[in-house]
């Protein structure tokens, strides 16, 4: 289908940008993965896992009078990992190897977001898992 042909060419151009990417997902608020491109691994406990950590950003962001969660960022021993809300429906989660230039990475990843959003918002029910 040309919307989920559109969103998976959406993480190649994010990966071809971004070098030192491993992994990224696309993510329902429901947990359900969209797309995703971390080779043969599956992303299932992952994308119900980045769900869940929305969740919980959004209640920490309201909680401290912040609005609405666009971002969120984790230094993990070996990288990073980073969320961008993709709209109101979705979730563009992204994992990097610890040399990534932060900078860089948080802008290609939300203009790739911005990009995810407006295909969602064109053709959300055309979307289903890959299967490659």
């Amino acid at each position: 289908m040309a919307a989920q042909a559109e969103l998976n060419g959406e993480l190649a151009r994010l990966r071809a940008a971004v070098p030192q990417l491993t992994g990224s997902l696309v993510v329902g608020i429901d947990g359900k993965v969209l797309a995703e491109d971390f080779g043969a691994a599956d992303g299932g406990p992952r994308g119900a896992r980045t769900a869940d950590v929305l969740a919980a950003a959004q209640r920490l962001s309201a909680a401290a009078a912040l609005g609405g969660v666009r971002e969120f960022l984790v230094r993990g021993d070996q990288g990073w990992l980073a969320a961008h809300t993709a709209g109101d429906s979705a979730v563009l989660m992204l994992v990097t190897e610890a040399g990534t230039n932060v900078g860089r990475f948080r802008l290609e990843a939300a203009w790739s977001a911005a990009r995810i959003a407006a295909l969602l918002a064109g053709a959300p029910e055309q979307l289903e898992k890959t299967t490659s």
